[in-house]
């Protein structure tokens, strides 16, 4: 009973890095956006560093949500 408890405030604190890659996307997206208004002649070099960007994040959060899974399910 006190290792299920445990799992679940393992995962509970681990799930806390989703909301910080949630803002990170938004951070991201944007700073896009004010890049594209002030020279919208670089569109295209910034939506492609902005994609690389959505993709790190992106990939931060699905490691969080491994980390989750693994703490909840593993045995």
């Amino acid at each position: 009973m006190l290792l299920q408890a445990a799992k679940y405030i393992g995962a509970g604190a681990a799930a806390i890095g989703l909301a910080g890659a949630g803002a990170g996307i938004g951070i991201v997206f944007g700073a896009l956006i004010l890049g594209i208004s002030r020279n919208p002649s670089l569109k295209d070099e910034m939506f492609r560093m902005a994609i690389l960007g959505f993709a790190l994040t992106e990939a931060i959060a699905l490691f969080v949500l491994m980390i989750v899974f693994l703490l909840l399910f593993a045995v």
